[in-house]
């Protein structure tokens, strides 16, 4: 009996895992998104979920493609995101960390993610992971290469409400979230991440996380990868979702985003 040959999992119907904004930009700044983009390839079908869970925070940083599109026009900058869903491969994970492809994620259960195979796996970081991490070092090389400065800039979205089990085991709590922005940051050369905390700081409207809602850790793989071995500048900057819901809060938060980076370099 003949096995029928494998299917690779993105084929030419899919989109590339990568989209690269502006790659001409000129500027010092390199965006990056590590969960811009929400698509699933058609091998996987889905997920075996729906198109409305895709859509939430669990599929996709909301908001992070329109914003960084945007930024990268105001700053000439270049960005790069990737294009696949977290839930198919989470780029902001090693592959050695077990939620780098979650079997469940905020209660909601992924059936194309239970009981993988080792090669499924391996073929998931192969097709998506790698191909995103290599067009970052590419562009940082690029960069290096010409003589030019790279300050790295990691854009992420979080939810305005953080659920978790409640103590008792019966249901789900929910704690306020009320930073507008939060600026992430750890080892490596966080001299930058510390001057844009005070540019944002010093703005009276607004409401600030210094690590937080989350704390740069070991957790974290995107920025220690490309921005901790040479000590290049960086900032993981996270915008709560509600605010860029839509295209005016894209624009709006793109702009105040912007003068903020612009203002922290020169400081």
């Amino acid at each position: 009996m003949t096995s029928e040959p494998h299917r690779p999992l993105i084929t030419a119907e899919d989109i590339p895992p990568v989209a690269i904004v502006n790659p001409g930009g000129t500027s010092s700044f390199l965006l990056i998104g590590d969960h811009a983009g929400n698509a699933v390839p058609s091998a996987l079908a889905s997920l075996g979920i729906t198109s409305d869970e895709l859509s939430r925070h669990i599929g996709w940083d909301i908001g992070i493609a329109d914003t960084g599109t945007m930024l990268a026009e105001q700053l000439d900058a270049v960005f790069i995101r990737q294009a696949y869903s977290r839930l198919v491969v989470d780029c902001n994970r090693s592959p050695a960390q077990p939620d780098a492809i979650a079997e469940v994620s905020d209660t909601t259960v992924i059936p194309g993610n239970l009981a993988l195979s080792d090669d499924a796996k391996a073929e998931r970081f192969a097709a998506i992971h790698e191909p995103y991490h290599a067009a970052i070092a590419r562009e940082v090389a690029r960069r290096a290469a010409a003589g030019r400065t790279t300050i790295l800039i990691a854009l992420h979205s979080f939810t305005p409400l953080m659920r978790a089990l409640a103590t008792s085991g019966d249901g789900t709590t929910a704690t306020l979230r009320p930073w507008h922005i939060g600026i992430l940051h750890d080892g490596g050369d966080t001299t930058f991440a510390a001057a844009l905390l005070n540019v944002l700081t010093a703005d009276p409207d607004l409401v600030v996380g210094d690590n937080e809602p989350y704390r740069m850790d070991l957790i974290d793989y995107t920025i220690p990868r490309h921005a901790y071995p040479d000590r290049l500048p960086y900032a993981e900057i996270e915008i709560r979702q509600d605010l860029i819901a839509d295209h005016e809060g894209c624009r709006h938060w793109a702009d105040r985003i912007a003068h903020a980076l612009v203002s922290a370099c020169a400081s």
